[in-house]
């Protein structure tokens, strides 16, 4: 049997919260005889287990617990109750930053936290060309830390917490701030990392980098696990809560909490409308649905110059309106412009991007010349855009906008930045990585059998 790497146990953490200094005082003074604080639990009874080799995706809304939980496991916090046990050396990549003094060089800061870590500075200064490598910051190894950007710390924290051969590594969130090649090259040494048998905590608010890295994941909220689970469903519960309304919400952490396996209204944590079973033991094909708990928090308007768009929605080609959709379904964006002045050469449009901002196509009406006439005030038209769902399961956006001119000037008439927030239910069918689904069929094809080599 494999012996955990990390093993948390029945774990909470209390912190007091004082009102003012003073009371901090008088509750020394008064030896527990009287309370001066307010109790705040960051975590409740959240026990896991993690096996050596195997990565855990934890998520979560902001204030949920993540960090926290963290800390115990890295040994800056010390657990209110419960136990966490490790086994080998702990490596984290926690704030930004943390672990290293401002005033050192970037060299004095890797032998540092070598100190540390428990590595001698002759093991440091073994692994300092290594390090230094991945690192690529350059002379800068030898200036203060201070002057250092933000990305410049996250290359130097990563390189060193990577390299001292972790039982555990523990990243949270860090690497958000890094460019696109340099977060490459980070989850390329976890996946490495990982492969030699480590064992991997990973933070993060990609569902993507979620699902790509991690083995399992967990759900955090309010310091409580609502769910342990493969990380598409765990994704799929954290997204619905994340932009659930306050009561949607509250119902989905009682429903999770007691163990529940499907919503109120029979749609299951998929997003997917419970199937049908045939009789000859087959399923009808999933159909898209509506959650009402589902809503964009980000809605941006424009400022508008003589028109508004009013109901953004997307809807099956029946018109009922959907927001979790299904991979290969046909859909319309469905959308009414109220004229409040009189416009001339309008052009409608509309945007589906990811949550990172990435647009990731969309469409416009299809003659810029058709609706060159002049619409008056108190004129209305419905903009309506087909499209087929060839997107990967995860959270996207809607962007509707219209252009116009008006007293012979081209502007945006009205714009909704987010106007939709939309989900494109798991699929247990095939795995994935990226965004769009390219139906990509392929083969291996026998050129020549018995072929001797040159």
């Amino acid at each position: 049997m494999v012996e955990p790497a990390l093993n948390v146990r029945s774990v909470s953490k209390r912190f007091e919260i004082y009102e003012r200094p003073a009371d901090r005082l008088r509750q020394t003074l008064w030896r527990g005889r009287r309370q001066f604080f307010r109790e705040f639990w960051a975590l409740r009874d959240v026990t896991f287990a993690l096996d050596p080799g195997r990565a855990l995706g934890v998520v979560g809304r902001n204030g949920s617990g993540k960090s926290t939980l963290l800390q115990l496991i890295a040994g800056t916090l010390t657990p209110t109750r419960g136990d966490v046990e490790v086994s080998g050396r702990v490596s984290a990549l926690l704030e930004l930053g943390s672990g290293f003094d401002p005033e050192f060089s970037g060299r004095e800061n890797v032998l540092l936290n070598g100190a540390i870590l428990g590595l001698s500075p002759a093991e440091m200064r073994e692994k300092m060309p290594e390090i230094l490598a991945f690192a690529a910051i350059g002379e800068f190894v030898d200036r203060p830390v201070k002057s250092y950007s933000s990305g410049m710390q996250l290359r130097l924290a990563f390189a060193v917490a990577t390299a001292v051969s972790p039982r555990i590594l523990i990243v949270d969130e860090a690497l958000a701030v890094g460019d696109e090649a340099f977060q490459r090259k980070c989850f390329a040494r976890i996946e490495k990392i990982r492969d030699d048998g480590a064992a991997i905590l990973f933070v993060s608010h990609s569902p993507q980098q979620i699902l790509e890295l991690c083995d399992v994941a967990m759900l955090l909220d309010g310091g409580e696990v609502l769910l342990q689970d493969e990380p598409k469903r765990v994704v799929s519960e954290y997204q619905r809560l994340l932009y659930a309304s306050p009561e949607a919400a509250a119902a989905q952490r009682r429903r999770l909490v007691i163990g529940g396996d499907a919503a109120p209204d029979a749609v299951d944590e998929t997003g997917i409308a419970s199937p049908d079973h045939a009789a000859n033991g087959t399923t009808t094909t999933a159909v898209a649905t509506f959650d009402p708990g589902l809503q964009s928090t980000s809605v941006v308007a424009y400022a508008t110059h003589g028109a508004r768009i009013l109901a953004p929605q997307i809807t099956t080609p029946d018109g009922e309106e959907v927001n979790v959709l299904v991979r290969g379904g046909r859909y319309a964006v469905n959308y009414t412009v109220a004229f409040e002045q009189s416009a001339r050469k309008v052009r409608l449009g509309m945007m589906i991007k990811t949550t990172t901002g990435v647009e990731l196509g969309g469409g416009t009406c299809p003659d810029a010349g058709a609706l060159d006439g002049e619409f008056a005030a108190g004129t209305r038209i419905c903009a309506r855009f087909e499209f087929v769902c060839d997107l990967f399961p995860g959270m996207y956006f809607l962007n509707t906008g219209l252009m116009g001119e008006v007293n012979g000037h081209d502007t945006y008439l009205h714009r909704l930045v987010d106007a939709v927030a939309f989900r494109v239910a798991s699929d247990a069918t095939r795995k994935h990585s990226g965004y769009v689904d390219f139906r990509v069929q392929a083969a291996v094809v026998m050129i020549e059998a018995n072929h001797a080599p040159a």
